[in-house]
C-alpha cells in the first residue's frame, strides 16, 4: 500500500529543488515506489572533495533531500518534514558517474518519521548508507 498522500512525480520533485542546493549539485528524482523514493546525483567537480573523489557532504545532501522530499510527500497539505538527525556510513569512494540514492520509510509517526538511504554508485555497489530523523512541522511558521 503507497505511502504518499500528496502526487509524487519524480520531474516535478526535481524542478522543486532546482534553484536550491539539490540543483546545484545536480540531483535529480528518478523512481517511486509504494513507500520509498529514489534520486542521483553526477559525481563531478561539484560534488567531489579536493582529492577527486566524492564528498561525503554530498552523499548526505543526497540523502537527505531524498528522505526529506520522500517524507513530506508522505504527508498531508500544509505539513513538512525537516531533518532532525542524519548519520552516514561512507562505505567505498566514487569518481565519476552518478551515484544513486534510494530512501525507504522505515517509521512514519505524527511527530517523526525515520528513513534509511542506500547511496550505490553506476555498478550497484554500496557507497553510503544512511539513516535520518525527520520532525513534521507545520509548513507556515
Amino acid at each position: 500500500m503507497a505511502i504518499w498522500r500528496r502526487p509524487v512525480e519524480v520531474e516535478a520533485l526535481t524542478r522543486l529543488g532546482a534553484a536550491t542546493l539539490p540543483g546545484h549539485v545536480g540531483i535529480e528524482f528518478t523512481e517511486v515506489g509504494d513507500d520509498w523514493l529514489a534520486a542521483r546525483m553526477p559525481v563531478d567537480h561539484r560534488t567531489h572533495q579536493p582529492f577527486g573523489r566524492l564528498h561525503g557532504g554530498a552523499s548526505v545532501v543526497l540523502a537527505e533531500t531524498v528522505a526529506s522530499v520522500g517524507a513530506t510527500m508522505a504527508l498531508g497539505e500544509g505539513k513538512l518534514a525537516v531533518g532532525l538527525e542524519i548519520n552516514a556510513n561512507h562505505i567505498r569512494p566514487a569518481v565519476s558517474g552518478h551515484v544513486h540514492a534510494t530512501a525507504t520509510a522505515e517509521s512514519l509517526g505524527r511527530t517523526t518519521q525515520v528513513w534509511t538511504i542506500r547511496i550505490v554508485d553506476d555498478a550497484g555497489k554500496l557507497v553510503c548508507l544512511s539513516r535520518i530523523t525527520l520532525a513534521v512541522i507545520d509548513a507556515k511558521g
